[in-house]
């Protein structure tokens, strides 16, 4: 039967079995078609009432002005708790800079009470080569 033409092959099954045939009651194109059209009038018809919806709280929100909240206004002027984030980070990090760079390079006291003061970080450095750094004393075998 797979040599035969189509037609003739088709003819031959139908005498071998008559009952076999399509199915006539499955699905009616029609009403598929008639789903899909509804399903798409249903959808434009949300997208459309979206758009109106959106509308209204657009012109509601405009319409309201701005509104004062009693406890934002209360709070107004007060800081956020620590850590602040920074406003300027460059300049917080040039200060900080000077800042280091006025406690190395100048003279002052670190405690006046016990007699301990710091020196220029260049001094200490020519203080330390002249008189060496201090070493373990090693045992003599």
């Amino acid at each position: 039967m797979a040599n035969l033409p189509p037609s003739k092959a088709a003819q031959d099954f139908s005498h071998a079995t008559p009952a076999v045939h399509h199915e006539t009651s499955d699905a009616s194109v029609g009403a598929v078609f008639a789903f899909g059209t509804g399903l798409m009038i249903t959808g434009v018809i949300i997208l459309f009432l979206a758009w109106l919806l959106f509308g209204y709280f657009k012109g509601r929100d405009a319409g309201s002005g701005a509104r004062e909240f009693p406890l934002a206004l209360e709070q107004q002027n007060r800081l956020p708790p620590e850590p602040r984030l920074q406003t300027n980070p460059r300049r917080d990090l040039i200060e900080l800079r000077a800042k280091e760079d006025k406690v190395l390079y100048s003279y002052g006291w670190v405690d006046k009470n016990a007699g301990v003061v710091r020196i220029p970080i260049t001094e200490a450095m020519k203080l330390t080569v002249e008189r060496g750094l201090l070493s373990r004393q090693t045992e003599k075998r």
